[in-house]
Formats: structure tokens, C-alpha cells, sequence
């Protein structure tokens, strides 16, 4: 008996060590892929550390870059879960590049104290081939010496442009620039190698849509549905592209395979769209866009997770550029309207993110309200606010002399308390948010003090509803929630195999009985 039990904890063993070693993260780093926001410096009003970790976390972002973050805002973000990629800036790398001393300073202030929400370092902030290629690789070799000693490895690599890609198209021709292959990428792809770290790329379908001039298909570069006749085919590999971030994708795996070093994962550090710009020069730059774009990026790597082409088995991570606009940085207008948000927090557009698991719920579901818009009119928000309380037939009572929104006695406040009971009221249907141009739509609740929004007092509502359930009931849809996700996310035991785990236990236990 105790033979044939060994042999069926064997196969059961067998069975479950497979099924973690089939499953694992789909990213080629062991984790399933993730969707970050990079978190700019030129933003103006931009949130208090304490206040923008809430509102990651609110909106359940899990991974940020940030560039030479203050202190204050890492120690903000240490106890919230986020992962954070720090990129080092370029005014560093001088330092750290002749002085080994200058990189060990940086990492013992900036690294150790925060290490564990620290996932990875970028080091550089703006790529240039005549700089950046005799500094970057002494500052990555002395940062990697100095944080060599710590228990937890930190990949360390540096963010690259996707113009060292050369003759992208068909994916599978793609080369580096060889001016810089034998000097430095050679170099730099053996150190990502022994240190087991990512090659880092910035990767934009909006700027290689814009140079193409009309060849590519703009419904290529937003991951729109193409007809077969608009597929890009790759003449030597027969593949089939519909998207155009998978092409540039490929032909940044071609480039590595072209130098064996295929098994180099990779990570998308940048990429975006504009939600404005000059429309004489960037006509594709407006929010319409920019949301469709955004909305499938994070689509196609957190939910769809099909890889690409030529590497199906893994998705690649990516960080948006970026969340917040950076109204104060100089060059093109286009420059300024990148982000998702406002500085103070309330969304450029609503995107279209069902299924990504709460991920950057700024999209139309409960967690939205209506308020005046940033900047609008006091005339056309008291027009608004007359309409919205009359022949609208929004509740506004509560701002009634006297009653919990009244103060403070202002028409804009007033007005954004008639919008969103009208907003609520016509079930946030397109449009109802809009009175002339007077009001926004935003996932910030509005609610101060005694002043509970209509938007909020709804949510409340659910929630209280919900409460009433049994506990068993409640037990039972986490249960059920764990599992769906665990499905979803690629974790290391599928149904499938949890059901012939059970069969073999209870074979395993009616043998030893019958044996006994």
C-alpha cells in the first residue's frame, strides 16, 4: 500500500509542479504583464504626495515611473503596493559614470529606504547617441555595483528611443543602427543579460503613423479592427499584423534575435497619445484618438494578453506616457496634452477599460460625477445652473439656504451640485454632462464635509444594499471572484488541473481504505 500511495503522490506532485511551470508570467519576467503610468515633472498643481498615492491607488494603479522622485513622494508611495520604476536623469549620469561613490550616495538615499516598492531602475531620461553612449554604460555598471549587495534584485537598464531600430518594416528585416551596435548596444545587451534585467524601449505608433504619411492605416496604429486587404504581411515570416504597435514590437525582437540575444525580454517604458496639439501640423493629436488608442493598449496587454505575432507566449509590459498633462512643458502644444489627467486630478477623457480589472476606472461607470468645468464662464455656469435647476428637474435642495451644500454660498459649487443631480438623474447618458460647455465629467468625488453629491449618495446606496447579504453569500462570491481571477490572470492552478488534483486524492484515499 504504501508503494502505491508514493507512486500517486508522485503523479499528484508531478501533476502540480507542471501545471506552475506551464503557467507562469507571460512577460518572460515571471509576473503577468502590467500596465504603468509615467508620472511627469512639468505638471502644474500637481497633487501632494500623500493625495496622488491615494488617487493611484484609487484609480488601482500598480506600477509608476517616476523620474528623480522626492524623498517625501517615495516614502508617500512605500506603504500603498505600487511598484515603481525610477528612471535616473541624465544630470546624473556624469556623476555616476566617473564617481562609483556619487551612485552609491544616490542608491543609499534614494533606493535603500524604499526597496521594497522599488521594481526596477531606467537609467537616463532622454536618449542622445553622441552623450548618452560614452556615459551611460559606466553609470549603469557603477549603480549595478552599488546596489549589488542588497537581497532583492532590482533589474537595472536604460530606456531607448525605437529610432535605433533600423528598417522596421516588415518586422522581420529589422537591424540596430550599426553605428552603434559593436560600441554600445553589444555592450549593453550582454550587462541586461548577466543581470537578468529588460531591454527598455520607448515605443510611440502615434510618431511612426504621423512620418508614414498615410501608408500606415490610422486604424492600424489605434489597434482598430483592419479588413484582411489593410493586414501588414511579413513577406518572410508570413505573419500577420493588424496592430501597429505589435509590427514595431517585432521588429524590436527581430533586432535582438539579430544578435542572439532573443531571450532578453522586453519593456515598453513609454508610449501614448496626444489629446491636443496644433491641428495645421499633429491633426490626428485630440482626444477621440487618444482615448481609442489608450483604451486598446491597455485592452490588448491586460485582457486580450495574445503577445504578438512572432512571440505569442508573452505580453510585455508597458508604462503609458503619461498620466498627468505637463502643461508647463516647453516645444510643440501637442507636448502639453499627453496625460490622462489634469494635475488636479480630474480626467482629459473617459476611457473605455472594462475588464482590466479596475484599472484606471476613470471610464463611465459609478465612480463619476459631473462639476463645472476648469476655467468656464461665472455667466454661462449661472445660465447652467438656472436650466439645470429648472426645466431640468435636478434635485437641488441640498444647496437651499440652510441645508449641507449651500456653503460654500458660490455658483460654482452650486452649479456643480445641479450638474451632477442631473447627470445622475439621466444615468450619466452622452451628453448630460455638458450644458454648453459649462461643465466636466470627473472620477474625484466632490463631496466636502456635510455635502454628500448625488454621484456619491448613489455608490453609498449600493454599497449599503450589498451589506445586506448573508455572510455565507459573501463568502461565496469572493470564493468565486479569487477564482475567476486566478483564471484571468494566468495563476499557477487552473481549474482543469484543481479538479484532477481532487480525482487523485480521492483515488489516493479510497486504495488506502480498500487496503486496509
Amino acid at each position: 500500500m504504501a508503494s502505491i500511495l508514493s507512486t500517486l503522490l508522485f503523479i499528484l506532485s508531478f501533476t502540480l509542479l507542471t501545471s506552475a511551470a506551464n503557467s507562469g508570467g507571460s512577460n518572460g519576467g515571471g509576473e503577468p504583464p502590467f500596465v504603468g503610468v509615467v508620472i511627469g515633472e512639468d505638471v502644474s498643481g500637481l497633487l501632494p504626495p500623500t493625495d496622488l498615492a491615494r488617487f493611484l491607488v484609487s484609480q488601482s494603479i500598480t506600477h509608476v515611473r517616476l523620474s528623480n522622485p522626492s524623498r517625501s513622494l517615495l516614502a508617500a508611495l512605500n506603504s500603498t503596493g505600487v511598484r515603481i520604476l525610477i528612471t535616473v536623469p541624465n544630470s546624473l549620469l556624469l556623476a555616476f559614470a566617473s564617481s562609483p561613490s556619487s551612485a552609491s550616495s544616490w542608491a543609499s538615499r534614494i533606493i535603500l529606504p524604499f526597496i521594497t516598492s522599488i521594481s526596477a531602475i531606467a537609467v537616463g531620461d532622454d536618449f542622445s547617441a553622441s552623450v548618452s553612449t560614452s556615459l551611460l554604460l559606466p553609470a549603469l555598471r557603477s549603480l549595478s555595483s552599488a546596489i549589488s549587495g542588497l537581497h532583492s534584485h532590482i533589474p537595472i537598464s536604460t530606456p531607448l528611443p525605437f529610432s535605433i531600430i533600423l528598417n522596421p518594416f516588415p518586422p522581420s528585416q529589422a537591424f540596430f543602427n550599426q553605428t552603434l551596435t559593436p560600441n554600445f548596444l553589444l555592450p549593453l545587451l550582454t550587462f541586461l543579460s548577466s543581470t537578468n534585467s529588460p531591454f527598455m524601449l520607448n515605443l510611440y505608433p502615434y510618431y511612426t503613423f504621423m512620418r508614414s504619411r498615410g501608408i500606415i492605416p490610422l486604424d492600424s496604429a489605434l489597434f482598430k479592427p483592419l479588413p484582411p486587404s489593410k493586414e501588414e504581411i511579413d513577406p518572410n515570416t508570413l505573419l500577420h499584423y493588424t496592430n501597429l504597435f505589435d509590427a514595431m514590437l517585432d521588429a524590436a525582437q527581430f533586432a535582438l534575435r539579430s544578435l542572439n540575444f532573443s531571450h532578453i525580454p522586453i519593456v515598453v517604458t513609454e508610449t501614448g497619445w496626444p489629446s491636443a496639439g496644433d491641428q495645421k501640423i499633429e491633426p490626428f493629436a485630440n482626444k477621440d484618438n487618444a482615448d481609442t488608442y489608450n483604451s486598446n493598449l491597455i485592452k490588448h496587454v491586460l485582457v486580450d494578453r495574445a503577445g504578438t505575432p512572432l512571440v505569442p507566449e508573452q505580453t510585455a509590459s508597458v508604462y503609458i506616457y503619461e498620466l498627468f498633462n505637463e502643461d508647463q512643458r516647453p516645444g510643440p502644444e501637442s507636448e502639453k496634452h499627453w496625460g490622462l489627467f489634469y494635475g488636479n486630478g480630474t480626467p482629459v477623457y473617459l476611457l473605455n477599460v472594462e475588464g482590466s480589472g479596475g484599472f484606471l476606472a476613470n471610464d463611465s461607470t459609478n465612480r463619476t460625477f459631473c462639476v463645472a468645468a476648469d476655467g468656464a464662464d461665472m455667466k454661462a455656469l449661472q445660465a447652467a445652473l438656472d436650466w439645470a435647476c429648472g426645466p431640468g428637474r435636478a434635485n437641488c435642495s441640498e444647496i437651499q439656504p440652510g441645508e449641507s451644500c449651500y456653503d460654500p454660498n458660490n455658483v460654482r459649487r452650486h452649479a456643480s451640485y445641479a450638474f451632477d443631480s442631473y447627470y445622475q438623474k439621466e444615468e450619466k447618458v452622452v451628453g448630460s454632462c455638458y450644458f454648453q460647455g459649462a461643465a466636466m465629467v470627473t472620477t474625484t468625488d466632490p463631496s466636502h464635509d456635510d455635502c454628500i453629491f448625488p454621484g456619491s449618495k448613489q455608490i453609498s446606496n449600493i454599497t449599503k444594499t450589498g451589506r445586506n447579504t448573508t455572510e455565507s453569500s459573501s463568502a461565496e462570491e469572493i470564493c468565486c471572484w479569487r477564482l475567476r481571477r486566478g483564471m484571468r490572470e494566468g495563476h499557477h492552478f487552473k481549474f482543469s488541473v484543481v479538479l484532477r488534483t481532487i480525482i487523485v486524492l480521492l483515488i489516493a484515499y479510497t486504495i488506502s481504505f480498500l487496503c486496509c
